[in-house]
């Protein structure tokens, strides 16, 4: 199942959408998008209701690192039937881009 992928920049442009980050709990202290939830990667099976409703037609954003459990978690996701793009380049991506983060919990 190829699972579809965003740059960081189209996400931005995208305005307020459903983003959920699978950083570690030190990586999202150290810097996240406000926007976003967070559901560390080893959970993300006991978490897949931040992942919207089954079959929803707006998709939710996976963000990680720089892109590698993010990919990864949104092929388990989308297996059970969850509608996921993956964010390209990850936190990485983002901070390169100047885009804006916030720290602690």
């Amino acid at each position: 199942m190829a699972i579809p992928e965003i740059t960081v920049d189209d996400l931005v442009a995208l305005g307020a959408v459903r983003l959920v980050d699978v950083r570690e709990d030190n990586e999202w202290v150290a810097g996240h998008i406000a926007s976003a939830t967070h559901v560390p990667f080893a959970t993300v099976p006991e978490h897949l209701d931040a992942f919207g409703a089954d079959g929803a037609s707006e998709p939710t954003y996976v963000i990680c690192k720089v892109g590698g459990r993010s990919l990864r978690a949104c092929e388990f996701v989308a297996a059970q039937g969850k509608n996921v793009v993956n964010v390209a380049g990850g936190m990485m991506a983002w901070q390169v881009a100047g885009h804006a983060t916030v720290a602690g919990r």
